[in-house]
């Protein structure tokens, strides 16, 4: 049985445990200085990691699509994420974060699940995305950031990408599906160059979400929408700029428990 070190956040840096507080990285690595890597959160649940190998196969997808050079040391990243995880203790419900920097450093931390409103509230932000990074999770995620800051400049929770001709896309840090007035589940597709999520895809093999373009008159004529992420599972949307959500809708709720159920078995 693993034995917890108290509640403090936990690092591994290049095979070496310690307080995430004192794990440091040099100032010359340009994975601080240009956000050159890539990187991966896996959800954990009571100290079991969900998803990871298919967290990590994403991981050297965008290893090799952004030319870091090299392989992703796999074995060393399975190996230090169980001894992380073991250190951190059986009680631990968070997050792992698995960072791989072009300059070579190896980086995985434990950290809480961030504070989420139970329904969220959504601002649409014109976003073009950069189309050389498809299919990269990479570390250079300054305007995912500033999008979101956008947003809660004028008083919403987070904001809701949308292209500047009018297509939805998907929250800074998550996936966004869409119920219409006939009932139908669906989601914007990855030709839309939006990140192929791995919440994403356990939600529509589990729901038969359709993958179809969104545009603003399908967001503003929903009968209700939700996010999908590996920090929020799924989550329901009270409101994207005026439109309003009065209530968790049925195939949101359908969903949330679904997903649920497929994580408890998962992890059994």
């Amino acid at each position: 049985m693993a034995t917890e070190i108290g509640t403090a956040e936990l690092a591994c840096l290049d095979g070496r445990v310690g307080p995430a507080a004192e794990a440091t990285v040099p100032a010359t690595d340009p994975g601080l200085l240009r956000g050159d890597g890539v990187f991966e959160v896996v959800r954990v649940y009571a100290g079991r990691a969900f998803a990871l190998a298919d967290h990590l196969d994403r991981m050297e997808r965008s290893h090799a699509n952004l030319r870091l050079g090299g392989a992703v040391p796999r074995d060393e990243l399975e190996r230090e994420a169980a001894e992380l995880l073991e250190a951190r203790g059986e009680g631990f419900d968070g997050l792992l974060r698995i960072v791989l920097t072009v300059g070579g450093r190896r980086l995985l931390l434990t950290e809480p699940l961030p504070a989420y409103p139970e329904r969220i509230r959504l601002a649409l932000v014109t976003y073009a995305p950069t189309r050389v990074l498809d299919g990269i999770k990479s570390l250079s995620y300054a305007a995912n950031m500033l999008s979101t800051r956008l947003a809660k400049e004028r008083g919403f929770d987070e904001a809701l990408l949308a292209t500047p001709h009018g297509r939805v896309l998907e929250a800074p840090t998550s996936s966004f599906f869409w119920v219409d007035e006939q009932g139908e589940l669906s989601t914007p597709p990855l030709e839309e160059h939006i990140l192929a999520s791995i919440t994403r895809e356990r939600v529509i093999r589990l729901t038969g979400a359709r993958e179809r373009p969104c545009t603003a008159d399908d967001e503003l004529g929903a009968a209700e929408a939700f996010l999908a992420s590996t920090t929020r599972d799924v989550q329901s949307i009270a409101a994207i700029d005026e439109r309003e959500f009065p209530q968790t809708g049925e195939r949101t709720a359908q969903a949330a428990a679904a997903f649920r159920a497929h994580v408890e078995e998962s992890l059994r």
